[in-house]
């Protein structure tokens, strides 16, 4: 049996965990402001949002009572995660071209089925609530690899260019938390499901953290060397426009000395 203590922490630990998930799921929300502003989504990819919708609906069927008892926490960020995703999707494809809308719909259609097939198969074929755990955790386990892996690329990136202007510190920090709050909620009780989730997310996000402290001084150094560069070709250009100005003056006093024009042609634009 839990003691009344450590459920009480685990209930804190997950609502704090419940809260950075929610931060981490509206930090696209500026970008959506863009596409709203511009009528596009230009050359947004939906793929993230796809991946998180899936990923929060497993979650969800993790969570159930029926499938894994006293995991109600779970459930409400997943089911949070899942109308927020929806909202991004339609906007996406309000703002997207037909072809593109077309992609997107599919895969929203493909992952709806998995789901409800699932769910369907869970429910009918496993007969205790510890079959059902087992097969929907290896499920939500694959679907968070996938997830936290996502980020490689970044990394990889950022270990190229040595420059981590690509890798937002806020956004890799809120995710470290969130992974540490889940993390430390699957210990009480132990959730091995959701300890290898969150487990591996903290290590991804540790390892993000450690690059922007790797590369924080060289990416100084990049800005600063574009801007220098910036600055001293913004000079070239006012010099070229100097010069251009001093010609069309000398071409005015000429016209005055030859054609008898009035004193306004020189200083006249």
């Amino acid at each position: 049996m839990v003691s009344a203590t450590v459920n009480t922490v685990r209930n804190v630990v997950g609502i704090i965990g419940n809260i950075v998930s929610l931060f981490l799921l509206l930090s696209p929300v500026p970008t959506f402001v863009q596409i709203v502003k511009k009528g596009s989504v230009e050359q947004y990819s939906p793929v993230p949002y796809l991946a998180t919708l899936i990923n929060s609906m497993v979650w969800v069927l993790f969570g159930l009572p029926m499938v894994h008892p006293h995991s109600m926490l779970v459930v409400t960020i997943s089911s949070i995660g899942t109308a927020i995703e929806f909202v991004y999707i339609a906007l996406f494809l309000f703002y997207s071209d037909k072809k593109k809308r077309l992609k997107v719909l599919f895969v929203v259609l493909i992952e709806l089925i998995f789901i409800v097939v699932v769910t369907i198969l869970v429910l009918t074929l496993l007969h205790t609530t510890k079959q059902r755990s087992l097969v929907v955790g290896i499920i939500c386990i694959l679907f968070n690899v996938m997830m936290n892996a996502a980020p490689l690329s970044v990394m990889k990136l950022v270990i190229t260019t040595k420059s981590v202007e690509y890798m937002p510190f806020f956004l890799s920090l809120a995710s470290f938390g969130n992974s540490v709050a889940w993390f430390t909620y699957a210990f009480l009780p132990f959730d091995e499901f959701i300890a290898i989730s969150n487990g591996l997310g903290t290590m991804f996000s540790l390892a993000q953290l450690l690059l922007y402290g790797c590369y924080y001084k060289s990416t100084q150094r990049i800005k600063a060397a574009r801007q220098q560069q910036l600055g001293s070709k913004g000079e070239l250009d006012m010099s070229e426009v100097v010069v251009s100005g001093d010609s069309r003056k000398i071409a005015g006093t000429t016209t005055l000395h030859n054609g008898h024009h009035g004193g306004s042609e020189i200083y006249g634009t």
